[in-house]
């Protein structure tokens, strides 16, 4: 267990929340599911106990508490549904994140609060259809005229695009005709000129809003930019290294998920006159899942407490993403193998937390490109070393 990590307080939040997703969401998330419907009610009341702005500041709103406190939070959601984490870490991590770090007082003062509160939505454009893991090939352009900014181009995978309030997003920035870099704005989902695309039918996060956006001449305001060019990228940039934290804790929730109700299955279903977890056949693999999902939660843990400390966390994050992510496609697949024909049967909760686990790889950087971090982080290390 890894309550050794955690403070009374954070204590005291786990099981705040652990008590309101038994009583709220575990009732009817396979529901959610089925109907691909936005839990635009529970949403809210996490805003009231405010889930939705947990590692902010009281000053704007938010719950004043740190990283673990929100990994936590992420990590118990998940455990029930998968598609009510995810908006909630979209929102956190990447839709309010950008703000918060580069944002001015004004910004700040203006979108941090309805955001923690619940009362409005965030969300976060950076992939396009030919700019995902190379987010650097951004083609959304952000032209100058005048006090204000003509925006072109469009986003995929948006998560809570339907639901928000604002979305931030990058775009290449262009001044007297002279490219600047890769900026980032705030854009409010009321502007006439924002185009938001039909929910995309998912695999898995079947609950959660995931959309494409168009820009076509959107016009905003020069207070509406987020700190300088290369400032901007750089922010979406790190806030991506605390997203994949948040990633990490709810691939260790749905794995988790998967393993209590295997486990709990195992015990009830008999063959051959004996519990099947007494079948070593079952019981290795039972043994796996535990094992492997408390190494993944070391991992997120470890970054998160990191995290807040002030530590560059880039290789921690990307260990703790990749580890948790796979391991929570492994589980849910070994899952449905412990329950059998049940486990590919909707009736039972193996199948949904198997495809709400495959994106877990994909979302946040790919497997791959976390190991591409990873790499280039020990390789740097490497060469200070070498370099002393």
């Amino acid at each position: 267990m890894i309550d050794f990590f955690l403070s009374e307080e954070q204590k005291m939040i786990r099981d705040m929340v652990r008590d309101f997703t038994a009583n709220e969401i575990s009732p009817i998330a396979a529901e959610l599911d089925e109907k691909g419907e936005f839990p635009a009610d529970i949403i809210a009341k996490m805003g009231e106990l405010g889930l939705m702005g947990v590692p902010f500041p009281e000053e704007y709103g938010g719950a004043g508490m740190d990283y673990v406190s929100y990994a936590t939070a992420v990590y118990e959601i998940a455990r029930v549904c998968a598609s009510t984490a995810i908006t909630m870490a979209a929102h956190t991590s990447l839709g309010m994140t950008p703000i918060y770090l580069v944002g001015s007082e004004k910004q700040k003062r203006k979108y941090i609060p309805p955001l923690a509160s619940g009362e409005m939505i965030g969300a976060f454009g950076l992939t396009e259809a030919s700019a995902g893991s190379d987010a650097a090939a951004t083609k959304t352009t952000a032209v100058k005229k005048g006090d204000e900014w003509i925006i072109n181009g469009s986003k995929v995978f948006t998560t809570n695009a339907g639901v928000a309030g604002v979305i931030s997003i990058t775009a290449k920035v262009i001044e007297d005709d002279e490219e600047k870099g890769i900026g980032a704005f705030i854009i409010e989902t009321d502007n006439p000129d924002l185009r938001i695309g039909p929910k995309e039918k998912k695999m898995g996060w079947n609950a959660s809003d995931t959309r494409q956006i168009f820009f076509e001449d959107l016009r905003v305001s020069d207070e509406q930019r987020l700190g300088e060019p290369v400032d901007g990228f750089r922010t979406f940039l790190k806030a991506l290294v605390g997203g994949r934290i948040s990633v990490g804790a709810l691939s260790c929730g749905t794995a988790e998920g998967a393993y209590s109700a295997a486990l709990n299955y195992s015990h009830e279903r008999e063959a051959f006159g004996k519990p099947i977890h007494k079948f070593q056949s079952v019981g290795f693999k039972l043994a796996d899942m535990a094992t492997e999902i408390e190494a993944s939660k070391l991992l997120v843990y470890q970054a998160a407490k990191k995290y807040d400390e002030g530590h560059n966390v880039v290789k921690e994050a990307a260990m703790a993403k990749l580890f948790a992510s796979e391991t929570a496609m492994k589980t849910t697949t070994e899952a449905i193998q412990v329950f059998g024909g049940y486990g590919y049967i909707k009736e039972y909760p193996a199948e949904r937390f198997f495809r709400d686990a495959k994106v877990l790889t994909i979302g946040e950087g790919t497997s791959e490109i976390q190991k591409i971090i990873i790499l280039r982080e020990i390789l740097k290390s490497l060469d200070n070393a070498i370099s002393v």
